[in-house]
């Protein structure tokens, strides 16, 4: 009877790491303030979905095969979204609602079946699917075909310069803006912005629209567009660092322009989170996962360019741009659950989401070396893996100028007598681990790698605590 009861004890760190995982998978809404868009709604909608099957299978036309194809993916899209609002988790956002979040991993889960499915088809089969979402296409050119590129670099001229500023330039400079948020830290966004010039040198003769006049890349890219996208970005992400998060109720708010405010505010973050990729005392592990996380980055950037060159659509497409704002927002949940299972040893595993995500990240390149055999038989070996060796290299310096600049000119942290003012303040969720920077005038200004809420359960708060703090000293 004792080993029975045993075997069903659950360990402390077993519900720790259960914890940690639900953080990052499973984020839990702490600020309900109008129940009824967060109640389960179940027979709700399971009668809503026999009722409108019902309806379309009995009433609409038949009788064209190709609208029949349509409105059957369509439908079968429309339903699968559904059922990931019943079945997948929150992942690590809450914000505007849950349920956004979980079809947007809906969404990327049918990306990455699509892909798989692409892998068993050949490449007429594949255009005649494109040609039957556009038939456009069948006339479709590459840039590289009607354009050149890199020439007469020696000639300088404002015009010239001037016309490069177009919708491209600041996609540039905004898409590094988000990039920027998502990541928030100089040293990684610059160090990702360099080493994606030098990807284009070492691909260069695969892709010929990746040459580049020198001052293109060194100034018009690296310096304007996407070093002041960067600026941006992180200028938005100390102001959300800076700010007192304080949610009222919409009942508690009687005014109509105040009930109006608080709506935009659901579009804002509940919290955010102080990142920290790197310290003096990181493992090889945490480098590693850094180094890996760089190299999926540029293959993801890759992947945007093989694509659209090897099924030949051009980038102003909606293929093209309407794949690049879905990559972007499935990267949101991505880079958080990462973070969280590179910095936090109680996270054992990565998110569902961020699993996902590098599924579709190999298997577009899957996809593209596939149906792009002719191109990539012109590879040079050589360049591919001294582009692996200067990632690496980069990655390196990378991270020991952001070890060396924390030492010398970063937050200094107080003692461990500070952590108690932290957690007395009511404001555990947001501690980091009990230090308190100098640089934050009250507790409040604490931030939790982990992001543990207040509303964890208290009886593992203490000896969750007492566990980290016991390593502080």
């Amino acid at each position: 009877m004792a080993s029975h009861a045993t075997s069903r004890t659950i360990s402390k760190d077993d519900v720790n790491y259960k914890l940690h995982f639900r953080m990052i998978n499973e984020q839990q809404v702490e600020d309900i303030t109008i129940d009824f868009f967060y109640k389960p709604h179940t027979i709700t909608l399971l009668t809503f979905t026999i009722v409108s099957l019902m309806y379309f299978a009995f009433t609409r036309d038949d009788t064209g095969p190709e609208d029949n194809i349509w409105k059957g993916v369509l439908s079968v899209l429309f339903f699968f979204l559904i059922i990931s609002v019943l079945a997948f988790p929150n992942g690590p956002f809450t914000r505007p609602h849950p349920a956004i979040w979980r079809m947007v991993f809906g969404l990327s889960v049918l990306y990455f079946l699509f892909l798989v499915f692409l892998l068993f088809l050949n490449l007429e089969q594949v255009k005649s699917v494109m040609y039957w979402l556009d038939p456009n296409l069948r006339y479709a050119t590459r840039e590289s075909d009607v354009m050149e590129y890199a020439v007469n670099c020696h000639v300088i001229t404002w015009e010239r310069i001037v016309s490069h500023f177009d919708v491209f330039a600041f996609g540039h400079f905004w898409g590094w803006a988000m990039k920027a948020l998502l990541i928030r830290s100089y040293g990684l966004c610059w160090t990702i912005s360099i080493t994606w010039e030098l990807t284009e040198l070492f691909f260069m003769h695969l892709l010929p629209n990746f040459a580049e006049c020198w001052w293109d890349q060194i100034i018009l890219d690296i310096l304007l567009c996407n070093g002041g996208g960067i600026w941006l970005g992180m200028v938005v992400c100390h102001f959300l660092e800076m700010r007192t998060y304080h949610w009222g109720s919409f009942k508690a708010i009687h005014t109509t322009s105040g009930k109006l405010k608080r709506a935009v505010l659901q579009f804002t973050p509940a919290s955010w989170t102080y990142v920290r990729w790197f310290d003096p005392k990181s493992s090889f592990q945490r480098v590693a996962g850094i180094y890996l996380f760089l190299i999926i980055w540029q293959l993801t950037e890759l992947n945007t360019f093989f694509l659209k060159h090897i099924f030949v659509f051009q980038a102003c497409h909606p293929l093209s741009y309407g794949r690049i704002l879905f990559i972007g927002v499935i990267t949101a949940p991505t880079v958080r659950q990462y973070y969280a299972y590179l910095t936090d040893t109680q996270c054992k595993r990565v998110g569902t989401q961020c699993w996902v995500f590098g599924a579709i990240a190999f298997l577009e390149a899957i996809v593209c070396i596939k149906f792009g055999q002719d191109l990539f038989s012109k590879t040079v070996g050589l360049y591919v893996i001294l582009w692996l060796v200067c990632m690496a290299l980069i990655t390196f310096l990378c991270l020991y100028g952001m070890v060396w600049y924390a030492e010398y000119y970063g937050q200094r942290y107080k003692t461990i007598s500070s952590v108690s003012l932290c957690i007395m303040g009511g404001d555990f969720g947001h501690c980091e681990w009990g230090l308190v920077s100098e640089g934050h005038s009250t507790s409040r200004r604490c931030n939790c790698l982990a992001n543990i809420h207040s509303n964890s359960t208290p009886s593992l708060i203490p000896s969750f605590l007492l566990q980290r703090m016991g390593k502080l000293h």
